[in-house]
């Protein structure tokens, strides 16, 4: 088998590039090429090392953790369509972007044998998009790395902090998590969000006078981020849309309580092991972080509930399921 590795990084699918790459139990041997891997000049590279490796292997599986295929791959193929933000959230959207799922995405989902997802939400939305079968759509799930657990340091703030691990996208709605801080009870609580500080998120900040009380932690590397799990209040995900959501199991492997969105994958994400909310509405968000801040027993429950749903993900039965899916599809 011939693996994507052109993703790498601390984000969704460099996480599952890494994780799944490194358990595979058959001989696997990395492609790569120069560039960004969804720029115009990085695809071309991909285009041309996939040519001269595909026209040699025409029996062997090239398996991407992303969702970008090979045109000029002769063998069969698998890609990992993680969600559909591209084409669902408009802001976020191109023309480019839509006519490339339209006019390379799709087609390579509708012919090849499988295609991978990592929730049931991302298969029903890309079931509906496509048109393929889905018993050729394959949930994979996601899970956290062996940094992430209750174990180790915890960080020190000097004060009680709910923590939101995210990028600038518009889709992540730190605006109304801003304007949600604005609305608690509790007012010693502060907002920490990892990343830099975008424009968007200091307007509100300033609009709603809580400059004081929101952070911005820039990047943080897994050691170190699970030691901001462990000493948060809350991890809390207002997210517009997820494809899974592994900040949320992250923070539950940590011991910590969370708060998300009741949209998209996060409810299959989080069950009953947190609490669920609209993301359209600062007034809810503020009410369910200040609930579980002052319940001490609703937090317990949380804490316990999420430590025992974080065991369910694994990604040793993540990496399981793939191989046997592209055994079954040869």
């Amino acid at each position: 088998m011939h693996f994507d590795s052109r993703w790498k990084g601390a984000f969704g699918i460099g996480r599952y590039a890494h994780e799944t790459r490194s358990r595979f139990a058959q001989p696997v041997e990395d492609m790569s090429a120069p560039g960004d891997p969804v720029s115009a000049t990085g695809i071309a590279a991909w285009e041309a090392r996939t040519a001269c490796s595909g026209l040699r292997r025409r029996d062997e599986f090239l398996l991407s953790p992303s969702f970008t295929p090979s045109v000029s791959w002769r063998g069969p193929q698998a890609v990992t369509v993680h969600d559909l933000i591209h084409l669902d959230i408009a802001e976020e959207s191109s023309s480019a972007k839509r006519a490339y799922y339209e006019y390379i995405v799709k087609p390579t989902v509708r012919r090849n044998a499988v295609t991978f997802t990592v929730s049931h939400f991302s298969k029903e939305r890309l079931v509906e998009w496509s048109g393929v079968d889905p018993e050729r759509v394959v949930v994979t799930g996601n899970a956290v790395a062996d940094a992430f657990s209750r174990k180790g340091p915890t960080h020190s703030a000097g004060h009680p902090y709910v923590l939101y691990v995210r990028n600038s996208k518009p889709h992540k709605n730190s605006p109304r998590l801003v304007e949600a801080l604005a609305r608690m009870q509790e007012r010693d609580v502060h907002l920490y969000l990892s990343g830099e500080a975008d424009e968007a998120t200091v307007r509100a900040a300033v609009a709603f006078g809580v400059t004081d009380r929101v952070l911005f932690t820039g990047g943080i590397q897994d050691e170190e981020l699970a030691s901001y799990y462990r000493g948060a209040l809350v991890a809390v995900l207002p997210s517009l849309y997820e494809g899974f959501g592994i900040p949320a199991i992250e923070a539950m492997a940590c011991g910590t309580a969370v708060v998300a969105s009741e949209t998209t994958s996060l409810p299959e994400v989080v069950g009953d092991a947190g609490l669920l909310v609209d993301p359209l509405d600062p007034e809810a968000i503020a009410a369910a972080l200040d609930k579980v801040v002052r319940d001490k027993s609703l937090h317990h429950r949380l804490v316990s509930a999420g430590l025992e749903r974080s065991k369910k993900f694994s990604w040793d039965d993540i990496t399981r399921r793939i191989e046997t899916a592209l055994a079954q599809a040869r």
